[in-house]
């Protein structure tokens, strides 16, 4: 059995599939991880999340920030309404069953006899292996719980910015959302960055990409993340970040985890938007 990580989709679904018969993924033995943002800015999120939901057992997800966009606007949060590219999803007639397929969707997945964690985005340097599983544990219950609605009603926001065990309700939930979500900087106190967006070296003074913090409790464990397209490719200090960027243009990556060291397989993609629509 292969297992594969796959970078962020984002709609990018020709790509995906151009990818996995590149590597030969077949589903009846091989498992796919995806580190989130199946949806959005892409022209085919609709066939993304119907291809993942066909796959079942075969493939694992974790929650990105655009596929929590996704989950907020159908809650009715429209915040980021028009940035998104969701409106083929949003009348599909099987909508509701893909919806709830995505909303049952974990935050983090940890594979122990892998040693590999996937996230979307990254963990703070107060988290160990176990706090992160736990904080993410603890938001999948209320995604997935009768106060959902409220969840995405008030999931927007930078606040807090430092995490601190005492926190409760929707500050807390918020913080472990970003972290898992939405990071990419830290600044020396531990204290999220989250308005930082580009490459390393272009970020204000005192802020490090949050794997470089040099206190990181979670630095003896192996990490596939994505969510940083301007970061693209790395692999080193136990990390594996796999954006790199093809719904810009860039390409679509994969990552065989079963293999040491883990393989890596990219296809080139042709890009459906332009990064400075959004800067």
């Amino acid at each position: 059995m292969a297992v594969f990580a796959v970078g962020d989709i984002q709609g990018c679904y020709d790509e995906l599939r151009r990818a996995l018969d590149s590597v030969g993924f077949d589903p009846s033995h091989d498992r796919l991880w995806c580190v989130g943002d199946l949806v959005n800015r892409g022209p085919k999120s609709l066939q993304v999340l119907r291809f993942f939901h066909q796959l079942g057992d075969a493939a694992i997800c974790v929650l990105g920030n655009h596929d929590l966009h996704l989950l907020a606007l159908v809650a009715g949060n429209d915040k980021h309404k028009d940035e998104s590219s969701l409106d083929a999803v949003m009348a599909a007639s099987d909508r509701d069953e893909l919806l709830h397929w995505l909303r049952q969707r974990p935050l983090i997945h940890f594979d122990p006899e892998l040693d590999f964690l996937m996230v979307h985005a990254g963990l703070p340097p107060q988290w160990d292996l176990a706090t992160a599983l736990a904080c993410g544990r603890e938001v999948e219950a209320v995604l997935r719980g009768t106060g959902n609605v409220d969840y995405f009603m008030h999931m927007y926001g930078n606040k807090p910015d430092l995490w601190d065990p005492s926190l409760t309700g929707m500050a807390r939930w918020r913080f472990v959302t970003n972290c898992l979500t939405r990071l990419r900087y830290v600044d020396g106190d531990g204290r999220l960055a989250l308005k930082e967006k580009g490459p390393p070296g272009s970020q204000a003074r005192g802020r490090i990409p949050w794997f470089e913090h040099p206190a990181r409790a979670s630095r003896g464990q192996r990490i596939v993340f994505g969510h940083w397209s301007t970061l693209g490719y790395l692999a080193r200090d136990n990390v594996w970040a796999l954006d790199t960027g093809c719904l810009w243009g860039g390409a679509l990556t994969l990552l065989r985890l079963d293999k040491a060291p883990p393989a890596r397989h990219t296809i080139a993609c042709s890009g459906w938007q332009n990064p400075s629509r959004f800067a």
